[in-house]
């Protein structure tokens, strides 16, 4: 039988740890990614929505004088 030296030991130990840290790090990201409480903004909507909404604020402004 080998004996395992103290460095070894923590050579095993930290590397053990490192691969649990990545490995519950990946689960974390998964999890954030599938759990997306809302779609993602379509800016192309947003900025016609904001256009409409000046055109329809200038009409207004011209029918007040």
């Amino acid at each position: 039988m080998t004996h395992i030296t103290p460095h070894i030991l923590a050579a095993i130990s930290g590397a053990i740890a490192a691969y649990m840290a990545e490995e519950e790090a990946c689960q974390a990201a998964a999890a954030g990614r599938a759990a997306a409480p809302y779609p993602p903004v379509n800016l192309w909507a947003l900025a016609g929505r904001q256009a409409a909404m000046q055109l329809r604020l200038l009409m207004q402004r011209r029918s007040l004088r």
